[in-house]
This record gives structure tokens, C-alpha cells and sequence, in this order.
């Protein structure tokens, strides 16, 4: 009956096993796409953040900074956001998505106040902010992820290198044992035999 319950153990432990590393792997997989994304994703918004600081110094030494401070001050598009989560592979990940409200006007000073390299910046960073919500996404999704793999790896090991070496070690020894207690009533049976005959 033990050597039964073990013999099923196993099959699930090997078929759990299987599927383990199966989602490992569909998991690296997906990992990897979210890190290439990330890394474009980064590279885009550093580099439009970078030219667009640089129109926006521009302006700051063409401009009183008291007026600069003012023009800047004064918002004129809401933005919302909706959080969520969509799951990769078991693994919630975040899901932002962006809604501007209606702007007043194009820009939030007047055009003789500030030069047109604050006007540059200022659409510069109003369009980096979806792709800045992405990467956040992005990257929050590829910690999340790189938590799971590792802890879906170390599942893996305990079941190959633990629970199933374990199991086989268990079930080769009852098997030993019961052959064992055969040979050992086969020798009585035939002693039995000749001591009858």
C-alpha cells in the first residue's frame, strides 16, 4: 500500500516537475521580451528628457527665472490614470492607462512671456509622458517577474534535486524489502517442503 502511494507521489512529483520548468521557461521567454522593451523604453525617454532639459536651460538663461516659475506654474491639461493589473503567467503585473482631459490651451503661459525653447521642452515632456508610464510599467513588471523566476526555480531544484531523488530512494528500498520478505517465505515454504517429505 505504501509502495502504491509512493509509486503515485512520484508520477505527480515528475508531471509537477515538468510543468514547473515548463512555466520557467515560457516565463525567461517572457522576461526577456519585457527587458528588450525596457531598455528601448529607457533609452527613448533618456534621451528625449535630456533634449528636452536642454531647450528648457535654454529658455531658463533667456528668461527672468520669476517669470519662468509663473508660466510653468499653471496647468492646463488634467491627467488621470487607471491602475490595474494583467497577469503574466500567474504574476500580477501593473497596467497603467493614461487619460488627458481637455486642455484650456495649447500651452500654459502667453507666447510673448517665454521663448519658443520653453515651448519645445514643455511639448517634449507632455509627449515622454506616456512612454515614462510605460517604462514604469514595464519595469515594475520585469521585478515582479524576475521575483516569480527565481522563486519558481528554486520550486524546480527542491522537486529534482530533494523530493523526487527522495521518493525513488523510498520506493527502491520497499521494493528491496519486499522482494526481501518474498525470497525469505519462498525458503521457508520449501523448507517446509522437505522437512514434509
Amino acid at each position: 500500500m505504501e509502495l502504491k502511494k509512493l509509486k503515485a507521489r512520484l508520477s505527480t512529483a515528475t508531471r509537477g516537475h515538468k510543468l514547473l520548468k515548463d512555466k520557467s521557461d515560457e516565463m525567461v521567454r517572457r522576461f526577456t521580451v519585457l527587458l528588450k522593451e525596457d531598455k528601448r523604453l529607457r533609452g527613448e525617454v533618456e534621451e528625449g528628457l535630456s533634449s528636452a532639459l536642454k531647450q528648457y536651460a535654454l529658455a531658463g538663461s533667456l528668461t527672468p527665472s520669476y517669470v519662468q516659475e509663473t508660466a510653468f506654474s499653471m496647468p492646463t491639461v488634467a491627467l488621470e490614470t487607471e491602475c490595474g493589473t494583467e497577469s503574466i503567467m500567474g504574476v500580477d503585473v501593473p497596467k497603467i492607462v493614461l487619460s488627458q482631459g481637455e486642455a484650456k490651451s495649447r500651452l500654459p503661459y502667453a507666447y510673448s512671456e517665454i521663448t519658443s525653447e520653453a515651448d519645445g521642452s514643455v511639448q517634449m515632456v507632455s509627449s515622454l509622458l506616456p512612454k515614462l508610464l510605460r517604462l514604469a510599467e514595464v519595469e515594475k513588471a520585469v521585478r515582479l517577474l524576475a521575483d516569480e523566476i527565481e522563486r519558481n526555480k528554486r520550486r524546480v531544484n527542491a522537486l529534482e534535486y530533494i523530493m523526487i531523488p527522495q521518493l525513488e530512494e523510498t520506493i527502491k528500498y520497499i521494493r528491496d524489502k519486499l522482494d526481501e520478505n518474498e525470497r525469505a517465505a519462498i525458503v521457508r515454504l520449501m523448507k517446509v517442503k522437505s522437512i514434509k517429505t
